[in-house]
């Protein structure tokens, strides 16, 4: 009976190269994914109410830890995940650790340090794990490429632990120098041991929905930090409009990521996989900024200046955001068919940025800024749409 019910309910995961090819996301990574709507809030919350150089870093190197947390688990369900109860359990048992680092992400780069380090390492700890039990069904083509993964896991572990000790603004440098560490592996193990046309090594509609799917959790936070922003001032006709044309910027993102991307895959070789994820990062950490900045400009629109925090964190944010979009874009498989469209709204995204930052500089009243982001958004996507509608009129010129 036992036997019956590993079977059927306590299924190993699938090794490398078990591929399914047509999975879709499924109702539990949807739930699990909500999770991490409330600690990435509690991160930007943090940044929304101290908006300095101190806590501008500090919000990126915990934001990059959430995200790291986050790719690492996506990849290890969709590439070895199965319908069961085994999987149901080890999914759930992320999310209670997920929601307990949620309480001490806000105060993470000061008093919560610790609690945050230990919490982080213990997740991090079950992941190891889970990864163990992968390399314990495959075949010993890909012992190779696990043990190195495992190792680096294993050293992430290590170093979370070691850092609950350190003082504060050490711990945060310690934190980043494991963000670098985990990226320049991936690339590493990716370049010197991994083939794209392995069997094992495959990226399929469902992980590309994933990261599109975290995109959107974080587009969550600008409409937050409206709301926010509105909540916590008297509502005249300046702060609500100031609100409302600020969520413009966040449908301004969507709708440049979405257009843009159309969920197309990136290309099929191990480092531009992992060079289409790697420029996730600053893309959704851009996103998440600019809703903390929306608390600050919304209570402020009735001033003649943004505040001066406000105003770089916000233009910052949307330039980041181009500036990674436009290395997505350069990321995909597509890019290279598309490269008339791409190439040249690219630079365009890439000029934008400066403009934005150029924007940030002059500190506009509030409404003003937010009018002028999100204009410069809706001009890259304009300036794309035309070279779309250009090239369908060349080809059906030439049919």
């Amino acid at each position: 009976m036992f036997k019956e019910f590993r079977k059927r309910f306590w299924r190993p995961p699938r090794a490398h190269g078990e591929i399914i090819e047509d999975r879709s996301v499924s109702f539990l990574e949807l739930f699990y994914d909500l999770v991490y709507v409330v600690v990435v809030a509690a991160a930007a919350s943090t940044l929304a109410h101290d908006i300095t150089w101190r806590s501008v870093g500090e919000f990126a190197v915990v934001f990059g830890l959430i995200w790291l947390a986050w790719t690492n688990s996506t990849i290890l369900h969709d590439l070895h995940g199965n319908e069961d109860l085994r999987t149901r359990t080890f999914i759930f048992a992320q999310m209670l650790l997920l929601v307990w680092l949620a309480v001490y992400v806000g105060d993470a780069g000061q008093d919560g340090g610790q609690g945050f380090a230990l919490i982080y390492a213990s997740y991090f700890t079950l992941l190891t794990w889970l990864w163990f039990t992968v390399r314990r069904q495959d075949d010993g083509v890909f012992d190779l490429i696990t043990g190195r993964y495992l190792a680096v896991m294993v050293l992430i572990v290590a170093t979370m632990i070691g850092s609950a000790w350190l003082p504060a603004t050490q711990r945060v440098l310690v934190w980043g120098l494991v963000i670098v560490i985990w990226m320049v592996s991936a690339l590493v193990i990716s370049r010197t041991t991994m083939d794209a046309s392995a069997p094992g090594f495959f990226v399929g509609d469902s992980l590309v929905e994933r990261f599109g799917l975290f995109t959107i959790i974080v587009l969550g936070e600008v409409v937050v930090g409206v709301v926010d922003g509105l909540r916590n001032v008297v509502r005249e006709p300046l702060t609500v409009a100031t609100g409302l044309v600020a969520l413009t910027i966040g449908f301004g993102l969507w709708w440049n990521y979405f257009d843009l991307t159309r969920g197309r895959h990136p290309r099929e070789q191990p480092t531009g996989i992992s060079i289409w994820m790697f420029v996730h990062l600053p893309l959704t950490m851009s996103i998440a900024g600019a809703g903390a900045a929306m608390v600050v400009v919304v209570e402020h629109a009735s001033e003649d200046r943004t505040p001066s925090g406000a105003s770089w964190l916000l233009t910052a944010a949307v330039a980041m955001g181009l500036v990674s979009l436009a290395g997505v874009v350069r990321t995909l498989d597509a890019y290279e068919s598309l490269r008339v469209i791409y190439g040249p709204t690219s630079r365009v995204m890439v000029v934008a940025a400066v403009v934005a930052l150029f924007v940030g500089l002059m500190r506009p009243p509030g409404l003003l800024l937010v009018f002028l982001l999100a204009v410069i958004q809706a001009g890259v996507w304009v300036y794309a749409l035309s070279l779309w509608l250009r090239t369908e009129e060349a080809a059906a010129t030439l049919d």
